[in-house]
């Protein structure tokens, strides 16, 4: 296989599992694209790359900047924007977990707080729900707790040691 297949191959690949991990396609093949090149990139390049339009590109872009997985670099004599992609996998980790966590975790413990606090004293209904609802309350919070300790402690050998292991 040649490089340039080689890569398109790993950029679609890697777009198509975006939508597994709470992001849309072109975001993921953007960062893909991004991960993998060893020069930052500019908008103009992504949208030729990838056959995507400024407003997607620069959509897709703002998007992965507000992850915290992608920057915005500037070029001496140049006018255009680049970017790249955090190269260090394990920080690319951590920012992902922390940014799900924002977007998805969090607003599900919300949820489930609210909706285990209803008073259930009426039927047995009522108190099987809040009882069901509670568990799975505090245990989502327990793996959401986990879930920050790892990234926050990253550099911590127990948790590098953990992160191993889970691998």
């Amino acid at each position: 296989m040649e490089f340039k297949d080689a890569k398109n191959k790993f950029v679609q690949t890697w777009g198509a599992l975006g939508s597994q991990w709470g992001i849309n396609k072109t975001m993921a093949q953007i960062h893909a694209l991004l991960m993998v090149s060893a020069e930052p990139v500019s908008m103009e390049n992504v949208m030729e790359e990838l056959q995507i339009s400024r407003g997607n590109a620069s959509m897709n872009l703002r998007a992965l900047m507000d992850w915290g997985i992608v920057y915005k670099e500037y070029k001496a004599g140049e006018r255009r924007e680049f970017f790249t992609a955090e190269k260090d996998l394990d920080e690319l980790a951590v920012k992902i977990a922390r940014e799900r966590s924002k977007r998805e975790i969090k607003p599900a413990l919300k949820v489930l707080k609210e909706v285990s606090s209803i008073s259930a004293n009426q039927t047995a209904e009522e108190k099987h729900f809040v009882e069901q609802t509670t568990k799975l309350y505090d245990f989502v919070l327990k793996a959401d707790n986990v879930l920050d300790k790892i990234t926050e402690y990253k550099d911590n050998w127990l948790t590098k040691l953990v992160v191993k292991f889970m691998k």
